[in-house]
């Protein structure tokens, strides 16, 4: 039976920590753990997943649910049984919100974190199988078991055309089904298996592998299984360019490049620069006659470089990408072996082991983390550096009914456990919430970064991080502007609940509050951040400043994926700091003052720049505009504008009221954020879209207007709540890079809980102010 394990500590002396591994996320295979009775009811779900794997792609990470199952049945609250009334009153709100809080505490570690199934994508998987078998490192990361269960994800998520899509509910992709079928090859399925024979069928029907991503071209070569000579280059002299903007050329430096693209092109360029690529065995032999239509030695390689399936096109090359491309393939033949090459290669292992030790071999993301090892083995095969990735690798994977899989992180465990604060605190039921909070509030403290990375920053292009809040645990340590301010908010919110405490007179013993709140100086240092993110626009992007020019975009070569280059501004990531800077100031309102307001005002207008004319904002990390217009009311409502003195805010509020459906929820496909036009989902409203369409009205006051869609959509999510008091995983609801999306396996839990827990408070009970949240 697979065991959830948090903050553990396997690897031994070669993993470290910052803080006793808080946070860290792994799961182990222990064929004797549990009862009989557990074990047959994993399988059970698992098999009535693939029953249903056709309808719902998600799972309802039913296995974590499992293991804390005698906590569940334990726990004090359950929400009512029988029909929900039509107007539901406080009390009945109530109960339901205490069955939803009791309920979720069951899923809280001992460190105060919420975990939870982030994954989604599925292109991740397939680069670390790759990655670990060139390296000759599979059978030490993968078990039977764990390869039994990446089959299985296989199996649940392959599309009934064959072909595997760029996420869970996307449709068929090359770029999906070539790493995917490589994948199931090596952990074991043979050829004539059923899946391999369906996806080799789907590929060879569209030209075959040459007709893969860029991205996909880069892991197959690493295999061996596709000529380097078919890639557009991937030059590592680029990280000697000069970097200063004077020089022209400097805007041309990856180290202007988003983060998490440079992250992932840094070690790219040094694996392509010295054609790492593993060692030929007969199964690598075989896959490389399997991926196309005809003889391995008749694919024009100088063709394939920019053939590319139309079901992956998203981003298509502009004629001048195609011709730098081609100059820089030509030059490869002056480059390959000289001292420039040796040169650059070096400068690209400089950053690369920079970025492991800082972030204690987790790194950014998954991609970069998995290219990393591979770059550090290719360096020194089974030396130190890449003996201290191997550990990280359990970080990013996940077991649930559906299989093993890959996150899109190490975790959202800040950024759940963060909102999960804000929401448990928003109902405002102490009594029942008090010591989820507590641990909570321990989490919160203990993944604040307290110390820059290493110096000297400037050389390694990296943003100011002391003080901030990263989106998963403190050792991964990567500032961001909206975890930051939810980790700010959740700080402040904590900070007020033995006053809240004390007014409501609750009997609660002195170890039920939530511990001495976090000073004012490592606030102040957070604020510091958050302040330092504001770009020209007025607006703040994600890990850093804007650093290039939208033009930039010009040199994106991810076919599948668009506007990775720059770091732009977000309503999003603009309307947290907003409400973090508004929260703070009120507890702190002689701190930086008159810089707080006008970096306000700036935000302000950022925001109101980017409104569409139909009211709405476009979401780049949530499904979709409903996601954007919870920031973009909660940013203005918070500055102080309403409904009734904001044109902007009632065109919202217009924009959300038209989108309610019969059922009285809110529902929206993740195809709005790829087409970029609100697109309604199929079948029943979603929970999660339903508690932020609500939230997003109650913060422009359209409660006082007509309070009818906000009782209709708490109805809604009060009938869509389990007995257990938890709610059902239904589509997918995280987004990143407009195309690809992702798992919050969390939301359905934390967002119902803000939603109903605002609704009781505002609108039932009529609190002007909630001074909690205030």
């Amino acid at each position: 039976m697979w065991k959830f394990i948090s903050a553990g500590t396997t690897g031994g002396p070669l993993l470290r920590s910052l803080n006793g591994n808080k946070g860290r996320q792994t799961w182990e295979y222990d064929p004797a753990a549990g009862t009989p009775e557990q074990r047959a009811e994993a399988e059970r779900l698992r098999e009535e997943f693939t029953a249903n794997k056709d309808k719902h792609h998600h799972s309802g990470d039913e296995l974590l649910r499992l293991q804390s199952a005698d906590r569940i049945r334990a726990k004090k609250h359950s929400p009512p049984s029988g029909p929900v009334p039509d107007a539901p009153d406080a009390e009945r709100v109530e109960e339901h919100l205490k069955g939803a809080i009791s309920f979720y505490e069951c899923l809280q570690q001992e460190d105060g974190h919420f975990p939870g199934d982030y994954g989604g994508p599925m292109f991740l998987l397939p680069g670390l199988v790759i990655t670990l078998y060139t390296c000759g490192a599979l059978d030490q990361i993968f078990s039977p078991a764990h390869k039994k269960e990446a089959l299985r994800y296989l199996h649940n998520h392959q599309n009934e055309d064959g072909g595997f899509g760029l996420h869970i509910e996307g449709g068929s992709t090359m770029f999906g089904t070539g790493l995917n079928y490589v994948m199931a090859r090596l952990l074991g399925l043979a050829a004539e298996e059923p899946l391999c024979v369906k996806a080799r069928e789907w590929m060879h029907a569209r030209g075959g592998a040459t007709y893969i991503t860029s991205w996909g071209k880069f892991w197959l070569a690493v295999l061996g299984v596709y000529s380097w000579d078919g890639m557009n280059p991937l030059t590592p002299e680029m990280w000697l360019l000069p970097h200063n903007k004077w020089t022209g050329i400097g805007m041309l430096h990856p180290g202007r490049f988003w983060c998490h693209c440079r992250m992932v092109y840094l070690p790219m360029s040094y694996v392509y620069g010295k054609r790492g690529t593993c060692q030929e065995t007969p199964l690598t032999a075989a896959i490389r006659q399997e991926l196309y239509p005809m003889p391995y030695g008749r694919v024009d390689w100088n063709a394939a470089r920019n053939q590319c399936a139309k079901e992956d096109l998203y981003y298509p090359h502009p004629l001048v990408q195609d011709i730098l491309w081609w100059a820089l393939y030509k030059a490869e033949n002056v480059l390959q072996g000289s001292w420039l090459r040796r040169a650059a290669l070096a400068e690209c292992m400089k950053h690369i082991h920079y970025e492991d030790e800082n972030t204690r071999y987790v790194d950014i993301g998954p991609v970069n983390k998995v290219i990393n090892m591979l770059a550090c083995w290719l360096e020194e095969p089974g030396g130190k550096a890449f003996q201290k990735h191997l550990p990280r690798v359990h970080d990013y994977l996940w077991v649930a009914e559906d299989g093993l899989k890959m996150q899109g992180y190490n975790g959202s465990q800040l950024w759940d456990t963060s909102f999960a604060v804000q929401a448990i605190a928003e109902a405002g039921l102490l009594q029942v919430s008090g010591h989820c909070l507590r641990k909570a509030h321990e989490y919160v403290e203990q993944s604040q970064v307290i110390e820059e990375a290493a110096a000297p920053l400037s050389a390694y292009y990296r943003h100011i991080s002391k003080g901030a809040w990263p989106f998963s645990s403190r050792d991964h340590g990567w500032p961001i502007s909206d975890c930051s301010s939810e980790g700010l908010k959740a700080a402040l919110t904590l900070a007020l609940l033995p006053e809240e405490l004390a007014a409501l007179t609750l009997a609660l013993l002195p170890e039920e509050l939530v511990g001495p709140a976090i000073s004012p100086e490592r606030l102040y240092d957070c604020v510091n951040v958050i302040l330092s993110y504001q770009n020209r626009d007025g607006g703040m992007a994600t890990y850093e400043n804007t650093r290039s020019f939208h033009w930039l975009e010009i040199l994106n070569p991810a076919e599948t994926f668009g506007d990775i280059i720059v770091d732009y501004s977000y309503v999003e990531c603009t309307s947290a700091c907003i409400t973090a800077l508004c929260s703070f100031r009120k507890q702190h309102p002689g701190h930086r003052a008159a810089e707080i307001a006008a970096s306000l005002k700036r935000a302000e207008a950022f925001i109101r720049s980017i409104q569409r004319k139909d009211g709405s904002w476009y979401g780049s990390w949530g499904v979709c505009f409903t996601y954007a217009c919870w920031f973009g009311a909660t940013g203005l409502a918070a500055l102080g504008h309403t409904y009734a003195n904001d044109e902007a805010l009632r065109r919202c509020a217009a924009f959300l009221a038209d989108k309610q459906r019969a059922d009285g929820g809110w529902g929206e496909s993740y195809l709005s954020c790829q087409d970029k036009v609100y697109s309604h989902l199929e079948g029943d409203s979603h929970v999660v879209n339903t508690a932020w369409a609500m939230l997003a009205l109650m913060a422009v006051g359209y409660h006082k207007v007509d309070p009818e869609p906000l009782r209709r959509g708490a109805v809604f999510l009060m009938r869509m709540q389990q007995p257990s008091g938890d709610w059902p995983q239904q589509h997918i609801s995280g987004v990143f890079n407009r195309n690809c999306m992702i798992t919050y396996a969390n939301y359905r839990n934390i967002f119902p809980i803000w939603a109903l827990g605002h609704f009781r408070r505002l609108v039932l009970l009529g609190e002007e102010e909630i001074k909690i949240n205030s």
